[in-house]
């Protein structure tokens, strides 16, 4: 299993100074956050993303993840207003045109979630012809759209992997579509972390590390919540995942992002972290 990082713990950095700390730390590869100040969309111009392509190649580390932002904003995808619906699409196809250019294998997608007065049913038909649209759009790109179920407080439409597991099958399980698991989701709903690897091991599927109280998303630094990790990464093992571990970092480390980054890559290759 390879190495990464979220650079959203990071967004008081500008992204090229983020890769650079992620490369001396020792990670081998960036998960690249799509939003401001690191890749929104609008900003990445040509020679912005000649830059940043430019650093990671410098640094020889590699990219493991697009991220557009969209947890809760600025997209709905299910929402019960047209216009949202259709600017939340293009929001997402404007992010897959960079996460390409980038030269990200994958892009994570979220469910979005039903508004006040509109039923799940609706809203998850809703959602189901938006994902069809941003799938179809990948079409033939060199890249997977990855589903990310979420937690109860973000979304009521795709919470749990079986959720997920629904909804693939709902889209006709198209080849470029697979599942990214959050494992402070998984143990936020209460599922069996440990099943998941085997679950998941015929599919696309790509893993966020982070860790919790069990009560709330605190994405704090693995190792440092409730979580037992030890049987999860053997039956990653078992399973023959090959990919990356990215871990995800909350805003209690924005402050002074270092340390916390430091620690997760020390607790992922089971070593103490002797940095000052």
């Amino acid at each position: 299993m390879k190495t990464s990082c979220s650079t959203f713990v990071h967004y008081r950095y500008p992204l090229t100074e983020t890769i650079r700390r992620y490369a001396k730390f020792g990670y081998d590869a960036v998960e690249i956050w799509g939003g401001r100040p690191h890749a929104y969309w609008e900003d990445m111009t040509g020679p912005v993303i000649d830059e940043v392509k430019s650093v990671i190649d410098g640094e020889g580390i590699g990219i493991s993840n697009f991220i557009p932002a969209q947890f809760r904003y600025p997209t709905n995808l299910a929402a019960d207003s047209r216009q949202v619906r259709l600017k939340s699409v293009d929001y997402i196809k404007h992010n897959i045109e960079v996460a390409v250019k980038l030269g990200s294998p994958s892009i994570s997608l979220c469910p979005g979630f039903s508004m006040h007065g509109q039923s799940r049913r609706e809203a998850r038909l809703e959602m189901l012809d938006s994902f069809r649209q941003i799938i179809e759009f990948a079409g033939e790109m060199p890249l997977q759209v990855l589903i990310e179920p979420a937690n109860r407080w973000e979304s009521d439409l795709i919470v749990t992997i079986d959720d997920a597991l629904e909804v693939l099958e709902d889209l006709g399980n198209p080849e470029n579509t697979g599942i990214l698991a959050d494992t402070g989701h998984i143990h936020i709903n209460q599922e069996c972390l440990t099943d998941v690897p085997g679950r998941l091991k015929e599919i696309p599927v790509h893993y966020h590390l982070d860790d919790n109280s069990g009560l709330t998303d605190d994405h704090l630094v693995p190792g440092e919540g409730v979580m037992d990790f030890t049987p999860f990464f053997q039956e990653l093992e078992s399973a023959g995942y090959q990919g990356y571990l990215a871990v995800e970092l909350g805003f209690g480390y924005t402050v002074d992002p270092d340390p916390a980054v430091r620690r997760s890559l020390q607790f992922m290759k089971g070593t103490p972290d002797s940095s000052p």
